[in-house]
């Protein structure tokens, strides 16, 4: 098989070469797994079918939701600690039924929110030094869902402000701020879902939250006064979850099309009408996870592992 080489610009000016190929600085781009000593190994995740991180990290540790035989719990492993856990490792527990959700404070490296199947939420501070053995007093605990609490979400801006949605259908507003360690009512209820909240999202300054809820709709609400702002109802996509892409004023949903294929979506914060993007991955059936980077722009999407997608991927939404 011979190749002709493109015509020489030299002896015929009038011509221009242009490769068929578009570039692109991602495409030989691959990530190295990390050898084992570097991984956290022996870590026994949950089994829970909630479409959930079931994880949390923070500059100082990561906590995963383990599988406990009463009642739910957590591990908080220093990220330093690699390697193999100990089997016996101290766990955070004291919930009486599977923790759902869990999510650092941003204001305290050393305090944590959880949630769970027995309609509580739970803060817990962490020692500075190294758990020796299971911590099962909270520090917080707040009681106001009638079900099962499925999200839990800090305001990024207002120290001590907890947002979580229930299966109740129900977004409660709470401050922390207070003498009292056990909780009864909410500062605020948003009540606009007419089913169970599947994602929740703040932008930058915590001045809009959007949320995607069973009922297939779309929304972007006032966080201070539970009002709903806009809302779409999404029915060629399907959105599950929804994440604010920094300062960029637009949202990203992942869902599925009308064909059943894993798919995302951008949107106008402003305009919800209709999506300004959306493309199809594949046709696998597990829930996609996003994750954006401000400073770099660049969006990480998360899957089970499929022959069309291996499970991860990186876009760039600017």
């Amino acid at each position: 098989m011979s190749l002709t080489p493109p015509p020489c610009p030299v002896c015929f000016p009038q011509m221009s070469w242009h490769s068929q190929y578009r570039s692109s600085k991602f495409r030989h781009v691959f990530g190295k797994p990390a050898s084992k000593e570097n991984c956290y190994d022996s870590v026994p995740i949950t089994h829970s079918v909630q479409d959930n991180h079931f994880c949390a990290v923070n500059p100082c540790f990561i906590a995963v939701v383990t599988e406990c035989s009463c009642g739910g719990a957590f591990f908080v492993i220093p990220l330093n600690q690699t390697g193999k856990l100990d089997p016996h490792y101290p766990r955070v527990c004291g919930h009486g039924g599977n923790v759902l959700d869990i999510k650092w404070n941003p204001f305290n490296d050393f305090e944590i929110a959880s949630c769970s199947e027995d309609t509580t939420i739970k803060i817990w501070d962490i020692p500075k030094q190294l758990l020796t053995k299971n911590l099962t007093a909270c520090k917080k605990e707040l009681m106001g869902h009638t079900r099962r609490v499925g999200l839990v979400e800090w305001h990024p801006t207002a120290a001590n402000i907890l947002f979580s949605s229930g299966y109740d259908f129900k977004v409660m507003v709470w401050n922390l701020d207070t003498k009292e360690s056990v909780i009864m009512s909410p500062v605020r209820t948003i009540t606009c879902h007419q089913g169970v909240i599947l994602s929740m999202s703040f932008n930058t300054n915590g001045s809009l939250l959007a949320t995607t809820c069973k009922d297939r709709k779309l929304r972007i609400l006032d966080p201070r006064a539970g009002a709903v702002l806009q809302e779409t109802s999404c029915t060629g996509h399907r959105a599950n979850k929804v994440l604010f892409l920094g300062n960029l004023n637009k949202l990203l949903s992942t869902g599925t099309s009308q064909w059943n294929n894993r798919q995302l979506a951008v949107w106008d914060q402003d305009n919800l009408s209709q999506p300004l993007f959306e493309m199809d991955l594949d046709g696998s059936s597990g829930v996609l996870f996003p994750f954006y980077d401000a400073d770099t722009n660049m969006l990480y999407v998360v899957g089970k592992v499929s022959l069309a997608w291996e499970g991860g991927g990186c876009l760039s939404p600017a």
